[in-house]
């Protein structure tokens, strides 16, 4: 076993855009859904999660992109979290545009109708949310922080936490997609309790 590094042994790293491209990192994985001119747009996003306890969800994006405009202008998208059996298709929805702005790679993907927002969710995903659009917050270099308040939810029944239901068996019935950035991905079924304290309280 590699003993852990001393402070001076340690790499000091470049604190801009490179740091992240440095190192690898655990992220969750969805596909963020927004309405797009007389259809619907599907972009593939891992800097995202809830933000807070309260029904919010967020993810970081850029102006550069349609989805930024969408959900400003619609007020409203969609996440849905693929299965790792989703990936090859997850990834086609990060596809270049061709002509009219349309990208190929979600012709991949099945989707069905958004039960209250105008949108679509992605089949054979674990979870989707259905999202009203909070706010925008610009100002994170060349990226801003769109902020849904969850209006709708739904989920496959084999994700589900149940008081009888072993989480460790749940997870592996159901494994979770996560991207490792940079670049790469993993399929997680195998989880163990978290040694919190005691005492300890949300």
């Amino acid at each position: 076993m590699r003993s852990r590094p001393s402070a001076e042994e340690l790499v000091r790293l470049d604190v801009g855009a490179a740091l992240w491209e440095r190192v690898f990192h655990v992220a969750p994985l969805v596909l963020v859904g927004t309405r797009e001119g007389g259809g619907y747009d599907l972009a593939p996003k891992h800097m995202a999660m809830p933000l807070g306890h309260d029904g919010w969800f967020c993810f970081a994006c850029t102006p550069r992109h349609a989805t930024y405009w969408n959900a400003k202008h619609h007020g409203a998208f969609t996440v849905s979290f693929p299965t790792p059996e989703l990936v090859v298709e997850t990834g086609l929805a990060a596809s270049g545009r061709e002509g009219e702005g349309r990208k190929r790679g979600l012709a991949a993907l099945e989707t069905f109708p958004a039960t209250t927002v105008d949108g679509v969710l992605v089949a054979g995903c674990l979870l989707h949310l259905e999202c009203e659009l909070d706010r925008i917050v610009d100002g994170f270099g060349d990226a801003s922080l769109v902020v849904g308040k969850i209006v709708a939810a739904l989920a496959d029944e084999r994700v589900l936490a149940l008081d009888d239901a072993d989480p460790a068996d749940v997870v592996r019935r159901a494994p979770l997609l996560a991207y490792v950035s940079p670049g790469r991905f993993a399929r997680v079924g195998d989880t163990l309790s978290f040694p919190f304290p005691a005492d300890f309280s949300r």
